[in-house]
């Protein structure tokens, strides 16, 4: 049998395996997230005075998830549901669920909890494009093909988060942990597994741009039903 030569094992490579995403991407995703904090302060600091007002302390919520290479870290974002809602509740986030607070409602639907997710992206535990991270019920059911989504960094955005960008309304008010594993989780790994094997800064410049045009359209639906 003959060897495989140099350019066809190249080609054999998958995406994940690249200098990209095990170097470059961190170098530049640190740089990129150190260059935004002080900006991100003030916004910060409004959003954590929202939440007090509204709720109280805590301003964080920090539980843990699926991380790189398998080792489970905690996301950082800005908290929006009532204290101890992981105790009142599934960790599907249903629509028009009653745990998510006034402020709550507004940070989702504008996306700005997840920009707490900068801190992670200092860490190096996260990036700013990669899969969501996952509950650990299902990352540690990883089997096959799914476990390429632990080879790349969790992220902010990609495929899954621009195509499930409305997901309470997807999996309804009743039992949406159930909807969801039915109607969302395996498209959703389908979709990460298929970041995994093309990430690139191509694909990441592209995504990144595609976020933002999904985010804003979402903001501005939100907006418009409030003004009706």
């Amino acid at each position: 049998m003959e060897k495989k030569k140099p350019a066809e094992e190249t080609a054999a490579q998958k995406a994940y395996e690249g200098v990209y995403n095990r170097y470059i991407k961190r170098i530049l995703g640190f740089a990129l997230a150190l260059l935004l904090l002080l900006p991100a302060l003030p916004v910060y600091l409004a959003i954590s005075i929202a939440i007090l007002a509204d709720d109280g302390f805590p301003v964080f919520y920090r539980p843990l998830r699926g991380g790189y290479k398998g080792k489970n870290f905690r996301i950082t974002k800005f908290r929006t549901m009532v204290k101890n809602a992981d105790q009142i509740g599934g960790g599907t986030t249903a629509n028009h669920d009653p745990r998510i607070t006034r402020v709550g409602q507004i940070l989702r639907k504008t996306k700005l909890d997840e920009t707490a997710n900068l801190l992670n992206i200092l860490r190096g535990n996260m990036s700013f494009i990669g899969p969501r991270p996952e509950l650990l019920q299902y990352t540690e059911q990883y089997k096959g093909k799914d476990k390429e989504i632990l080879e790349v960094r969790p992220g902010i955005t990609d495929y899954s988060s621009i195509a499930f960008i409305n997901l309470d309304e997807i999996v309804g008010s009743e039992d949406p942990d159930a909807m969801y594993e039915k109607l969302v989780l395996k498209k959703k790994n389908e979709l990460r597994i298929q970041y995994a094997e093309t990430v690139s800064f191509s694909t990441d410049l592209r995504l990144f741009f595609q976020t933002i045009g999904a985010v804003l359209r979402k903001c501005t639906g939100f907006l418009a039903s409030k003004t009706k």
